[in-house]
């Protein structure tokens, strides 16, 4: 089973690494190799070419890009709930957390693909990014080939080349502990605008032509990865000896303190809410004309699964 990443070094696709690391791909009797394929649009034209056999994104919504109406792919497990990025300030900024009108003549860091949850979270909270001076601007560094977004992010935030980044819980992380910034949102925690916290979430995606034909392969993955979430949560300094093979050292010491803290949002489940907070998102940003199915978008035969 190959799956494709756009980042190793993250929380958000972190399951998959441990389930690898941790022997629960090969308790199922799969072959996986988490590999890391960027840009986006890369990895989802290797998941259209049979290249590989699944993609894992903090950005489910965009495979949309290229599988219209979700035809032809499906979810088949949520890696975690809720949107997986946190909106990071300044240290320095004065600004209570949840004051989203801190944001006013700031440059905010963002990614390609997550920038239009951003740019949606913005809108939710009565922002105009030309009214207000919002800037919504590329993160030095991060395009390179094999950089993590989040680390960069907070290192760009430290050298003042940005005033804020959205971006994942390791970045978050990072920047806390080096007291540059500090967290002005996190959605999933009940933060900002409510119809923000369905807007996306971190999902495991497959093709139906490879449900058709293996789907014992596929329901032995959506296992590991339930028995990895199981794992984790029963004792989450588990994620320290993931790190130590995955992560660079600095990384690497940070990562079970994060998993520990959102335990709570590891959970294979894809619920219908959240199926459709997804498709007015996906409205929201020019992905869909309109509402698909849950089932046109979960492949619903694994759903059993998740509940193991």
């Amino acid at each position: 089973m190959r799956i494709a990443v756009l980042d190793f070094v993250t929380n958000t696709c972190f399951p998959l690494l441990a389930a690898e690391e941790l022997g629960f791909f090969k308790a199922e009797g799969l072959d996986a190799q988490v590999e890391l394929i960027t840009p986006a649009t890369k990895a989802i034209s290797a998941l259209r070419e049979g290249a590989t056999d699944a993609y894992a994104s903090g950005s489910v919504h965009a495979v949309l890009k290229s599988f219209p109406r979700w035809k032809g792919v499906k979810l088949i497990a949520a890696l975690s709930q809720g949107i997986p990025w946190l909106l990071v300030v300044r240290a320095d900024l004065r600004a209570e957390r949840g004051d989203m009108n801190a944001l006013k003549g700031l440059r905010i860091g963002g990614d390609h693909g997550p920038d239009a949850a951003l740019k949606q979270l913005l809108i939710a909270a009565g922002l105009d990014t030309e009214r207000d001076k919002v800037q919504i601007v590329p993160v030095p560094g991060a395009g390179e080939p094999g950089v993590s977004f989040g680390v960069v992010a907070a290192k760009a935030l430290e050298a003042g080349q940005i005033d804020a980044f959205w971006a994942n819980a390791m970045a978050t992380e990072i920047a806390i502990r080096r007291g540059v910034g500090k967290v002005l949102l996190d959605v999933r925690r009940g933060d900002g605008p409510p119809a923000a916290r369905n807007f996306t979430f971190t999902g495991l995606v497959t093709t139906d032509a490879l449900i058709d034909r293996d789907p014992e392969r596929i329901a032995a993955t959506v296992r590991a990865i339930v028995k990895t979430h199981k794992a984790l949560r029963a004792d989450p300094t588990r994620a320290a000896e993931v790190g130590k093979r995955r992560f660079p050292p600095d990384a690497a010491e940070l990562i079970a303190t994060i998993i520990e803290r959102d335990l709570p949002f590891y959970d294979a489940a894809i619920s219908e809410d959240a199926v459709n907070g997804l498709n007015r998102f996906a409205q929201s940003v020019g992905l869909l004309a309109e509402p698909v199915s849950y089932e046109q978008v979960v492949a619903v035969q694994f759903r059993d699964l998740w509940r193991l």
